[in-house]
C-alpha cells in the first residue's frame, strides 16, 4: 500500500502530493505554486502578500453565514535534515516515503510531516464538499523552521477570522493552548590561520547516530548534543597534549538538536598511540553515559593527511573551551503547569565560514518573556568572555493561555464526544506562530492540535497513522461545532 491509499482518503492524498515538492525553508516558491494550483482547479479563491504566504477562503455551507470566520493554518516549509550519505537533493528530489506498520516514514530524510500533514489537513477541508462548517480561510505561512517570517509579516489584510485553528502540534489527544518564545543567538569567532606543524599527526574524530529531534519538544530527553561531545574530547585532549585545531563543523538548524558534528585536529606524533588510546576511553564512556537515551551514539577517530592550515592556537583553544562549557538544554521548569519546560537553551551549530570565520548557532526558549532575554544574555555573556562577537535575532513572543477560550471549549468537547476519553489541556515548550498571531491580533482565539509524530526535525521523523483518522475527524466536528456559536 501507498501513503495516497491510506484512509481518509482525501487527507491522505493531499499529504502525499505535498510531499513530492521541495519545500526546504527559505525556498518555498514550489510549493506555494502547488497551493495556488490546487486552489485553480478546486475553484477555490486564493491570494499571496509581499512575503509569498498563502490565503485561500471558503464560503461557509447554507445556513451558516453568520458564523464566526475560522482560520485553519499551517505553515509550507520543512526541515530538510538527512543521514550522512544519503543522496537527496531537497531542491529537486521529492521525499521518498514508505509505510512501516502503523507509521509513515522517509528513507533517510526528513518526513516533512512537520507541517506537511497540517497543509493537508487545511486543504482537505477547503476540497470537501460534505462537511458541515462556517466561513473558514486556510493559512500558509512561509519560513516557519526558521524565524517564522510568514508569521512575522503576514499581510494586514490577509486574514479576517477571529478563531484560529493551528495544525502544527505532534501529540493526538492534547489540546495546546499556549507555547514558548523564543530568540536565537549567534556567535563569531574570526581566526587567523596558522601553518599546521609538520611534527604533528593529525585526525579526524566524528560522532555520530545521535537521535537529535526538536529543540523545544525534544530538549528535555537528556539526548546527546553532537557538538559538545567532540569539544568535550578535543577539551579534555588539550590537558594533556598540545593540540593543533583544523576545523570544528556539527549540526545544521538552530530548532534542531545536533546529531552529527566532526573535528580534524593534531596531536605531536609521540602521542599517537595514547591520543587512540583515549578515545577508545571516551567511546566508552560516553556510550555508558548515554545508553538510555541514545543507543546508536558512535564515536570514531581515523588518521588523516596533514592539513596545510590550522586555526591560530589562542581561537582554537577559546572556541573548545566555550562549546565545551557553553549551557545547553533544559534552564529550568515551568512552575505553572506541572511538567512543561519553563527555559532551554540549544547549542545548535558549528559552521567554518571562508578562511578566518567560525559561527556558532544557538536558540533560547521561554514561556516568561523576561527569562527568555535573560538566558540569551547568559549565551552572549558566556560567548563574549571567549572573545567572540555575538548577536540576537529579533526573536518571537510565546503565547499564553487563554483558559476561557470558546474553541478550546469546542476542541475539548469534540474530542471527548468523539473518542470517549478528555485530551490534555497543555502548553508546549516549542514555538508556534500563534504568538505573532497574537501579538497583531489581541482578541485572537487559538488552538493547536496535530496528529501523533515523532523525532520530527531528524531523518527519524514518523507520523503514526492511525492519528491522523483521528485529526481529522476532530477538525471536522470543531468546524461544524463552531458553525454555531
Amino acid at each position: 500500500m501507498e501513503v495516497k491509499d491510506l484512509k481518509p482518503e482525501l487527507i491522505w492524498q493531499c499529504f502525499d502530493e505535498i510531499t513530492k515538492v521541495p519545500r526546504p525553508s527559505t525556498h518555498e516558491e514550489q510549493i506555494r505554486a502547488y497551493l495556488l494550483d490546487f486552489a485553480q482547479k478546486h475553484g477555490i479563491a486564493a491570494k499571496t502578500d509581499k512575503v509569498g504566504n498563502v490565503v485561500m477562503t471558503k464560503e461557509a455551507t447554507p445556513g451558516h453565514e453568520n458564523a464566526p470566520v475560522v482560520v485553519l493554518q499551517a505553515h509550507m516549509d520543512m526541515v530538510a535534515e538527512k543521514n550522512s550519505g544519503i543522496d537527496h537533493d531537497f531542491m529537486k528530489d521529492p521525499i521518498d516515503t514508505y509505510i512501516d506498520g502503523d507509521w509513515v516514514k522517509a528513507r533517510g530524510t526528513t518526513l516533512g510531516a512537520d507541517n506537511g500533514i497540517g497543509m493537508a489537513a487545511a486543504l482537505a477541508v477547503m476540497a470537501d464538499k460534505n462537511l458541515e462548517h462556517g466561513p473558514v480561510e486556510a493559512l500558509f505561512t512561509i519560513n516557519e523552521e526558521i524565524g517564522l517570517e510568514g508569521a512575522q509579516n503576514l499581510g494586514e489584510d490577509m486574514i479576517h477570522g477571529k478563531i484560529l485553528v493551528n495544525l502544527d502540534s505532534e501529540d493526538d489527544g492534547e489540546i495546546f493552548v499556549g507555547c514558548a518564545g523564543g530568540i536565537d543567538t549567534t556567535a563569531v569567532f574570526h581566526y587567523n590561520r596558522s601553518f599546521s606543524p609538520e611534527n604533528f599527526i593529525y585526525y579526524k574524530v566524528k560522532v555520530s547516530g545521535l537521535l537529535g529531534g526538536h529543540s523545544g519538544g525534544d530538549i528535555h530527553l537528556g539526548r546527546a548534543n553532537a557538538n559538545k561531545v567532540i569539544a568535550r574530547f578535543i577539551w579534555n585532549c588539550s590537558k594533556k597534549w598540545d593540540i593543533e585545531v583544523s576545523s570544528f563543523n556539527g549540526g545544521n538548524l538552530r530548532n534542531a538538536i545536533p546529531r552529527e558534528a566532526e573535528s580534524v585536529f593534531g596531536v605531536h606524533s609521540d602521542h599517537k598511540g595514547e591520543v587512540e588510546k583515549y578515545l577508545e576511553q571516551y567511546a566508552a564512556a560516553i556510550v555508558n553515559e548515554y545508553k538510555a537515551v541514545e543507543p546508536s551514539v558512535k564515536l570514531v577517530i581515523e588518521s588523516v593527511e596533514r592539513p596545510e592550515y590550522c586555526i591560530d592556537s589562542r581561537t582554537s583553544l577559546a572556541l573548545v573551551r566555550a562549546l565545551y562549557s557553553a549551557p545547553h538544554g533544559v534552564v529550568s521548569m515551568s512552575n505553572d503547569l506541572e511538567g512543561l519546560v519553563e527555559t532551554s537553551t540549544n547549542l545548535a551549530a558549528v559552521k567554518m565560514e571562508g578562511d578566518d570565520k567560525i559561527k556558532v548557532t544557538t536558540s533560547q526558549r521561554s514561556s516568561v518573556e523576561s527569562r527568555k532575554f535573560d538566558i540569551a544574555g547568559q549565551v552572549e555573556a558566556h560567548f563574549e568572555l571567549a572573545g567572540a562577537e555575538v548577536t540576537h535575532s529579533d526573536g518571537y513572543p510565546g503565547w499564553a493561555p487563554n483558559m476561557q477560550s470558546a474553541i478550546m471549549r469546542i476542541a475539548e468537547e469534540s474530542y471527548e464526544e468523539l473518542f470517549g476519553v478528555k485530551p490534555a489541556i497543555k502548553a508546549i515548550h516549542a514555538g508556534l506562530e500563534c504568538g505573532l498571531f497574537l501579538a497583531k491580533n489581541p482578541d485572537l482565539d487559538m488552538v493547536s492540535i496535530g496528529p501523533t509524530m515523532r523525532g520530527v526535525h531528524s531523518p527519524d521523523e514518523q507520523l503514526l497513522i492511525p492519528t491522523v483518522d483521528k485529526f481529522w475527524k476532530h477538525l471536522t466536528l470543531m468546524l461544524k461545532k463552531a458553525a454555531s456559536l
